[in-house]
């Protein structure tokens, strides 16, 4: 296979770099015996007092099948520095207002309170937990708590170089970099920023300052990376590196495709039909990933089984940046510490709302495809190494990586943007859930979260209560049309009297060119032009100009318009998904919904010289969020 000596450029590459670290020394590995890991003495001398004066372990932490919960992960930030093609459009996303969030005291007083209790692992994450400005200052005043031994960071690596030294001195005690590709092309067209080079220098740099292993998380995806499975592993041949393959996970709003996970089972078959000598280490009871060795090499892999294969006897905890504790990754229960924090709870308090959540935990998480279906926050949310970013859908048309491929690809061609609207209420932030069936392979639910609207349903109105009291309740889809007077004519709703929310609609539409139009749209050789573009334009005015073309719509003023068009070989067909967002008393489904039609009609138009046995089809709403009448989705 031509994987293996590819591998070992890659690796000769990175090992010979003169490229200078933030220190402006070359990056070499530590010398035989030596290490720069923080007081090492200092570290023993605190494990052997933590053996002799071991206490009992908290049963506040101990859920009701006796798994002692000894490893907290705590979110510091849901910002991140880089704008995955798959994660968040390139703008970002509406995040938690910071006065939601932790403070720096508030994320001390709870490791704190959890290190008391007989957590001795901590581990930092984000969003990007190192563009923190108090980052170094959170780490050195964790490593004062007595009985902590770990102090982690998980990181997207792009500023680690700069920052590890001070880390180190702090205290920090454990890396995981986030790297799904090896190839600096592709790296820049999914994150849409250049850094492949800074992250290859925090990889040195931790293995420069004697971390061992240096844990390297990629999440393997089917028609993204699984073809660099093979680069990955040959380059702990002569790096202390742990690299670490994951399954693809879903969470809400990434588009989860089962063709597109790749299980451990066809993974470790790769690896071990260019390696048969792989030998599997022994693992903890708690342990998340299933570790193996190639005899001989420095380093090792290890699969995460989040998916095919339960380790649910897994001992730790989260907390997000906004102060909800999970007990499970895949759970959508959450308890504010937060809230009881600030509003002056006792330690004996958080400590009985920490022990109710955690002995409320579930044996294990639900089975792949229920997970699919479960309501849960964005991974952006609860903390985002690279194992959780959003996956594309396959583009079929794109048959190889090379830089060739990548520096080809059109603008409004590529990986969908996932957008993600952050809604507030009751204080706590929640993501509607934008169902996206593309090709048929995403499994949702449809959700009704309707009120009750107190100008038809006195019901809602205590006696002496005004006509513009909150209504609460839910209720059904009217069963009534909107758009007519009591005489039965044609009218335009009057919407004077709603309150202005935040709206979101999602609409698609599908066009089958057929196998020759398809391929002069998709190589754009089309007389016309760019079909694609003419038709994402058309799809943003025909948005714009709704209220011109539907009789009764109302003029909206759209905050924000976005028409994605994506190709499909296995059907020669052309995807569209168009999305309007509005803040005003009325709905925006028919500005998605005529962006839509009219970007497939453009579409038509475009290549009608080539076919007329073009179809349209699927032009349907997929989801509507905000207004008094409640949230839809789509299955």
């Amino acid at each position: 296979m031509a994987a293996r000596p590819v591998s070992r450029m890659l690796w000769r590459v990175l090992r010979t770099s003169t490229r200078s670290c933030s220190s402006g020394a070359p990056m070499t590995d530590p010398s035989p015996g030596e290490s720069s890991q923080p007081a090492p003495k200092e570290l023993s001398r605190r494990r052997q007092f933590l053996r002799e004066h071991a206490a009992p372990f908290s049963a506040f932490l101990t859920d009701s099948f006796g798994r002692q919960h000894s490893y907290l992960r705590i979110s510091l930030t849901e910002k991140c520095n880089l704008r995955c093609q798959y994660c968040m459009p390139e703008e970002g996303v509406p995040l938690t207002p910071k006065a939601d969030l932790l403070t720096t005291e508030e994320v001390l007083a709870l490791a704190r309170l959890f290190v008391k209790e007989g957590v001795d692992k901590i581990r930092l994450t984000g969003g990007e937990p190192l563009i923190r400005p108090d980052v170094v200052d959170i780490v050195a005043k964790l490593h004062q708590l007595e009985g902590l031994r770990t102090i982690g960071v998980t990181t997207n690596g792009v500023n680690l170089a700069r920052l590890l030294p001070q880390l180190q001195k702090a205290g920090l005690s454990a890396i995981n970099i986030s790297l799904d590709t090896l190839v600096p092309a592709k790296f820049e067209f999914i994150v849409r920023r250049r850094g492949f080079h800074k992250v290859m220098e925090g990889i040195h740099k931790a293995i420069e300052l004697g971390y061992n292993p240096v844990k390297v998380n990629c999440v393997v995806m089917r028609g993204l990376n699984e073809d660099e499975l093979l680069d990955f592993v040959a380059l702990t041949e002569g790096l202390p590196l742990d690299v670490r393959f994951i399954e693809y996970m879903p969470f809400d709003g990434n588009k989860w495709n089962f063709k597109k996970m790749v299980s451990y089972k066809e993974m470790l078959d790769t690896v071990q039909q260019q390696w048969p000598e792989l030998e599997k280490l022994p693992e903890e009871e708690s342990s998340t990933a299933k570790a193996f060795k190639i005899p001989g090499f420095r380093g090792r892999i290890s699969f995460i089984t989040s998916m095919s294969e339960h380790f649910c006897g897994c001992n730790r905890l989260r907390i997000t940046a906004d102060g909800n504790l999970k007990v499970c990754l895949f759970g959508n229960s959450e308890v504010s510490l937060r809230d009881h924090l600030r509003m002056g709870a006792s330690e004996e308090e958080l400590l009985r709302i920490i022990g109710a959540a955690v002995g409320r935990k579930k044996r294990q998480h639900a089975g792949m495809f229920n997970i699919s279906q479960m309501k849960n926050r964005p991974m952006i949310l609860i903390e985002l190494p690279s194992m959780h970013r959003d996956s594309p859908p396959a583009i079929p048309s794109i048959s190889s990586w090379d830089s060739l491929c990548v520096q080809n690809l059109r603008p409004g061609v590529g990986f969908s943007n996932q957008m993600l609207t952050l809604w507030k209420g009751c204080g706590v932030p929640q993501a509607p859930f934008l169902a996206q069936p593309w090709l048929g392979s995403v499994f949702l639910q449809r959700h009704y979260n309707s009120l009750l609207d107190s100008a038809t349903n006195p019901k809602c109105l205590s006696s002496g209560s005004q006509a513009s009291a909150t209504p609460s309740g839910p209720l059904p889809p009217s069963d009534k049309l909107t758009h007519v007077d009591t005489e039965g004519r044609a009218s335009m709703v009057d919407v004077g009297g709603k309150p202005d929310t935040e709206r979101v609609a999602v609409a698609s539409a599908v066009v089958l060119l057929g196998p020759v139009a398809f391929q002069l749209v998709q190589q754009n050789q089309l007389k016309k032009g760019d079909a694609l573009v003419v038709a994402q334009l058309a799809g943003v005015q025909a948005a714009k100009l709704t209220s011109q073309l539907i009789p009764l719509c109302h003029n909206v003023a759209l905050s924000h318009v976005q028409v994605q068009l994506e190709l499909d070989s296995t059907r020669h067909a052309v995807m569209i998904r168009a999305s309007c967002r509005a803040r005003g008393p009325t709905g925006v489904e028919m500005e998605a919904l005529t962006s839509a039609a009219v970007a497939a009609l453009t579409m038509y138009d475009m290549c009608k010289a080539v076919s007329r046995d073009i179809v349209l089809e699927e032009i349907k709403l997929i989801s509507k969020t905000g207004g008094q009448r409640g949230d839809f989705h789509r299955t």
